[in-house]
């Protein structure tokens, strides 16, 4: 059986020693599409950050192609393969579409690759092709999402991590934005994603975990979770 791409084992995490996870433990197979989801304040962000360096675990192992990197600072996080487009978009405001877009490739420094990672990027998001001269803070909020995605994809991860994507979108972006998500799983890239909008995420998820205060209180195929009582009442309104 193949080592898992990220395997996150019993962590304990606090902000100014407040503790807010409690003994987490998942893990995300490559080219999986992996969801974390639960409420508002639930913990999910907590997550995402400390596996993207930006919070370190008090207790347990986060494990990237079976390598401890618990105690690594984001810039080395993002070497590693691990990307990280966090929640509320936090693009570059006054500069351009391409500019942020050559932002996300900054440790990369071969200039035909950047080029090719840009091509890429603007051929599954047409609508920042048309932008990209366009000054970030004054494209739509959905527009702005997806920059913020493509982005992300700028550095080639290996793993992409998604925050919340759907925060502020009306209903019919939503539907885009995780349509557009399921594209980039399409493409070969490994996908965590945390959201509130549970039936979203877990209908184009392989398999999902739920968590409650900091602490994961189900696991399974997105199927098994979506016809889960518990979930269904919890989250479904049903």
């Amino acid at each position: 059986m193949s080592e898992p791409l990220l395997k996150i084992d019993n962590i304990n995490c606090a902000y100014d020693d407040i503790p807010v996870i409690f003994g987490v433990s998942f893990e995300v197979k490559a080219k999986e599409l992996v969801a974390i989801v639960g409420a508002n304040g639930a913990g999910k962000s907590t997550i995402m950050k400390t596996i993207a360096g930006l919070l370190h675990p008090i207790e347990g192992v986060i494990r990237f192609k079976g390598e401890d990197i618990s105690r690594l600072r984001a810039n080395q996080i993002l070497r590693k393969g691990i990307s990280y487009v966090p929640e509320g978009r936090r693009l570059f405001a006054k500069l351009t579409v391409a500019e942020n877009l050559e932002l996300g490739a900054y440790i990369e420094h071969d200039r035909n690759e950047i080029e090719k990672r840009k091509k890429e990027v603007l051929n599954l998001f047409p609508i920042l092709e048309e932008r990209r001269r366009q000054i970030a803070e004054t494209l739509s909020g959905g527009e702005q999402q997806m920059l913020a995605i493509a982005r992300g994809m700028m550095s080639d991860p290996e793993l992409l991590m998604l925050d919340e994507l759907s925060l502020g979108l009306m209903p019919s972006l939503v539907e885009s934005v995780m349509e557009t998500i399921v594209r980039i799983k399409e493409r070969g890239t490994t996908i965590l994603l945390v959201e509130q909008k549970v039936q979203e995420s877990l209908e184009i998820a392989d398999r999902g975990y739920v968590i409650q205060t900091g602490k994961i209180v189900q696991a399974g195929s997105s199927r098994e979770l979506l016809n889960s009582d518990e979930v269904k009442k919890a989250y479904l309104g049903l």
